[in-house]
């Protein structure tokens, strides 16, 4: 079986992987995003996974390397990321609550051997409830989401501040698309089944 690497230090990519049961490595990626708002979020995400997938291959000449990347965009239209301090997620989720916001999960899985790759994103939209400021500040001094696009776990107390969510596959929305990661990985021969 081909070696396969996780290509990112994200405890959240790191714990979804793990649910197919596949063996695999992890290895922080030799990239540094960034976020341009001139570039459309699907075509951002992509090209990031993609390059840090690819910023691996010299460590692992044969090795199918997964990269993922997120953002997501706010009901202004901005590409937003990780907010960094909770200050900057207390104002993020002020802005977002009671408003849609869309979220786009590039995800590439490359081919070290060959230099084959498949690249995609996975869009997914969350609603916000209507929320009080200190209702905000509660939820991050709890959970300090500041690793995280968007300044909310969805697989923790953030659940809590949805009033909606629509797409295909939740997973996504954590930072790995689970559904379509396995669709690559079946395309490189790797059966997660």
């Amino acid at each position: 079986m081909r070696v396969v690497v996780l290509a990112s230090t994200s405890p959240y990519r790191l714990q979804l992987l793990r649910q197919l049961g596949i063996a695999f490595e992890i290895s922080a990626p030799l990239f540094q995003e960034r976020i341009d708002q001139e570039v459309a979020p699907e075509l951002q995400v992509k090209h990031l996974a993609l390059q840090k997938a690819r910023s691996l291959a010299g460590q692992y000449p044969d090795a199918l390397i997964i990269g993922a990347d997120q953002v997501f965009v706010d009901a202004r239209g901005r590409i937003l990321g990780k907010p960094g301090t909770p200050e900057k997620a207390v104002e993020q989720l002020r802005w977002m609550a009671g408003r849609r916001h869309t979220f786009y999960t590039g995800l590439s899985v490359y081919d070290s051997r060959t230099g084959d790759s498949l690249t995609d994103y996975v869009a997914f939209t969350v609603t916000l409830r209507a929320l009080t400021l200190e209702q905000i500040r509660r939820y991050v001094r709890r959970e300090n989401p500041v690793d995280c696009a968007g300044s909310f776990r969805i697989e923790g107390l953030g659940i809590a501040l949805m009033e909606k969510m629509e797409g295909d596959d939740y997973t996504s929305l954590i930072g790995l698309p689970l559904i379509k990661l396995t669709e690559f990985l079946m395309q490189f021969g790797i059966e997660v089944l």
